[in-house]
């Protein structure tokens, strides 16, 4: 009785009770190869706490992280034409899609929301890297042509952070149709005297860069952040010489007068509310008497409680 009691049932309850432990626990810094835990790096901003590296960060968190107290709505975009070229390679454009939307969540490669940031209400777009490298296609014009509508609308500034490897080959010519689309949106803000600042973050590339990216009245960048149009590699093969020292890296464009500002992303939040009371005329803000933006760090995959229900029209 005491051997089944002392080893047999312990071991058939241990075996009933074992709690599967997430992979996704520990990221490895790819600068200097750090160990970060989950909600360390996350309550950083995705920002290494040893390096100082910046990594990706989803929109829904950033958006959590600049908005007052993490609430923000979600501006409502019109769906393009799915698959309009019927383009397929390895796999068919749509299947690519919907693994993209899996995997991130979301429903395309730009999420547009609105809300306050130090009290000072704004339209904001986020291009998500995960989602087929933040690929310009016809919803990304779609979504950026809403975000200057509905801030021309409501009055409010536009900022935008942009983070893509280009325009998407699955759309070919229309997606490249998209850079003077976006283009005149960003007019549609300046006929309407209403800032339009820019944020680039790592990386920023092909007719992203060419287009929207750099057309803010403010040009901001994150760190060591790559913002170009052809990138250093094909350069260097097209040109055959060896490229300078941190050739088209955030800091580097700063230097050349192609940027306003670096600023980490720790500080960001400051000095956007800075910069829009400044350009819409408002006093400065005062420290301490701002709403605080969400803390970040829950559990990999917890739904965002943040975010407002709401969806803008």
């Amino acid at each position: 009785m005491n051997w089944i009691s002392n080893y047999v049932r312990p071991k058939i309850n241990s075996l009933f009770s074992r709690r599967e432990v997430p992979e996704n626990l520990w990221t490895k810094c790819p600068e200097c190869g750090t160990m970060l835990f989950h909600r360390e790096l996350a309550a950083n901003l995705n920002v290494c706490t040893n390096c100082d590296h910046h990594m990706a960060i989803s929109p829904r968190d950033r958006f959590r992280s600049l908005f007052d107290g993490g609430i923000f709505t979600d501006v409502k975009v019109p769906e393009p034409v799915a698959d309009p070229l019927q383009f397929k390679d390895q796999k068919k454009y749509p299947e690519r899609l919907k693994a993209a939307q899996k995997a991130t969540g979301e429903k395309e490669a730009m999420l547009v929301a609105e809300g306050e940031m130090g009290r000072t209400p704004i339209v904001a777009v986020a291009q998500d890297f995960s989602f087929m490298a933040g690929s310009m296609g016809m919803y990304v014009g779609n979504a950026l042509i809403a975000a200057a509508e509905r801030a021309v609308k409501m009055k409010r500034p536009l900022v935008l952070f942009s983070a893509a490897g280009g325009a998407r080959m699955q759309e070919g010519i229309l997606s490249l149709m998209q850079m003077p689309r976006t283009t005149v949106a960003v007019q549609m803000l300046k006929e309407a005297r209403l800032p339009y600042v820019v944020v680039l973050t790592h990386p920023t590339t092909g007719g992203v860069t060419a287009s929207y990216a750099m057309l803010g009245d403010v040009q901001i960048s994150e760190p060591n952040a790559l913002i170009c149009f052809a990138g250093p590699r094909v350069i260097e093969q097209t040109i055959r010489e060896k490229l300078p020292e941190g050739f088209q890296r955030a800091e580097y464009l700063l230097d050349h007068g192609m940027l306003d500002r670096v600023t980490h992303r720790k500080q960001l939040r400051e000095e956007l509310i800075t910069i829009l009371r400044m350009l819409t005329g408002q006093p400065p803000a005062v420290k301490g008497d701002l709403p605080a933006p969400a803390e970040l760090g829950g559990e990999p995959g917890s739904p965002d409680q943040a975010s407002g229900a709401a969806t803008a029209g």
